[in-house]
């Protein structure tokens, strides 16, 4: 059940301050692929396997995640699978990461199959990812290609029978970066916080947390002191650095003339969200921040922000008063 919101002189929702800012997001290519096996297990074990290391673009070059699990009745050959979402900045960078994610992790997997989890063919959505397109030559000239409801499908024989795999999948443009930030009073009421949040967006469609747990206690901002460094430490949000004097960033300017934290915020985590569409990270914000409040609203979550640039870094512009009315 989502909290009381009050609007009188600020907003609040279960006693907690919503700051009046937004979250900056930003463009990025996206497609979602389908795994499915004999039995959940194998499904879930290629797809913790395959979404490993991708949390941040940053370094991972790509942000993966398990979008929801599926039923029998929701898979393209009945058995039990994973959705699995995936956002690069690039196109070129998501047609290199999925191919080699998929023989690495999917292909050895036991009794797994690969699927297009993207409506659309050749014709309707003309950038390609390619699956099978590439994973067929481990066949050594053993492979070969059915056509089933117009769509191509590859068959590598492998040592438990053979791995069914679409040729390719359909790419489209995703957004990345949608975000808040939960202020507590301790670690615990953070944590707490944020389970409640991450757990509530879970079953969300169309939006991943890629982070481990949904969430990331090391925010940064653009660009360091470092001049090899793109992103750096948030200081303005950590807690340690309270009363600290600033110090000079590469230019020599002061990096963060003040903190954002009053005296009483002790922990901070934040919340990171892909999505397939501006209204689903919206929807998701919406619902983890109203998550987020009920279980921690005078149990030490203090004040809810959200992480932008000044609208320097991308063009999408979550307003945390707008999401929440």
């Amino acid at each position: 059940m989502e909290g009381a919101i009050a609007m009188s002189e600020s907003l609040q929702i279960n006693g907690v301050e919503i700051e009046a800012t937004f979250a900056e997001a930003f463009d990025m290519k996206a497609t979602r692929i389908i795994i499915t096996a004999d039995d959940q297990q194998w499904a879930d074990e290629a797809a913790a396997a395959m979404t490993g290391f991708g949390t941040s673009v940053i370094a991972c070059k790509i942000e993966i995640d398990v979008e929801r699990r599926l039923q029998p009745n929701q898979t393209p050959d009945g058995r039990p699978g994973v959705a699995i979402l995936a956002f690069a900045v690039s196109g070129s960078e998501l047609e290199k990461q999925i191919p080699v994610r998929a023989g690495q992790c999917v292909l050895t997997c036991p009794t797994t199959a690969l699927f297009a989890g993207i409506d659309g063919d050749a014709a309707t959505l003309p950038k390609r990812i390619p699956l099978g397109k590439t994973l067929r030559y481990f066949g050594d000239g053993h492979q070969i290609s059915k056509i089933i409801g117009g769509q191509r499908f590859w068959r590598v024989p492998v040592m438990d029978g053979e791995f069914l795999c679409a040729h390719d999948v359909g790419r489209v443009d995703g957004i990345g970066g949608g975000n808040f930030l939960l202020m507590a009073d301790s670690m615990r009421a953070a944590t707490s916080a944020c389970r409640a949040a991450v757990a509530a967006i879970k079953d969300l469609p169309g939006v991943i947390t890629p982070f481990p747990g949904g969430a990331t206690r090391s925010g940064s901002k653009v660009g360091s002191k470092y001049k090899t460094l793109m992103a750096s430490t948030n200081e303005a949000y950590s807690p340690a650095l309270l009363g600290w004097p600033p110090k000079a960033n590469s230019t020599g300017d002061s990096a963060s003339d003040q903190s954002a934290l009053s005296d009483d915020i002790r922990a901070v985590l934040e919340v990171v969200i892909d999505g397939m569409s501006f209204d689903l990270i919206a929807d998701a914000m919406r619902v983890g921040i109203h998550a987020a409040c009920d279980a921690g609203g005078g149990n030490g979550l203090l004040r809810v922000t959200a992480g932008n640039y000044g609208g320097k870094l991308g063009r999408h512009h979550f307003k945390l008063a707008e999401i929440l009315k």
